[in-house]
């Protein structure tokens, strides 16, 4: 995943920032476990559209608007829990940091 697509790099970045922000700002356990956790399904959902769209151009390499369409919602999937990750990680860090 991390060879063929260009958005599982972006997801590594922000993972190793949050592993380091929360090792540099002396998170609790609790506040591990919930990273952990949206740092996961964003991944899973990542592991799962990629999965998805590999299938669907194998299956049908010509464009298909149903296949687009299956496209385009597992890559919503992926941004919906980026942007859930992003305000679990806003809530857990901004208040260090202020």
């Amino acid at each position: 995943m991390l060879r063929s697509q260009r958005n599982t790099k972006i997801h590594l970045a922000a993972t190793l920032a949050v592993i380091g922000l929360g090792i540099w700002s002396g998170l609790g356990s609790i506040e591990w476990a919930l990273l952990a956790v949206v740092t996961t399904l964003v991944w899973v959902a990542e592991g799962i559209n990629t999965a998805l769209e590999t299938l669907a151009d194998r299956v049908q390499p010509e464009y298909d608007p149903l296949i687009g369409r299956a496209k385009d919602v597992s890559a919503g999937a992926v941004l919906l829990a980026a942007i859930g990750a992003a305000i679990v990680g806003l809530l857990v860090f901004l208040p260090r940091l202020i």
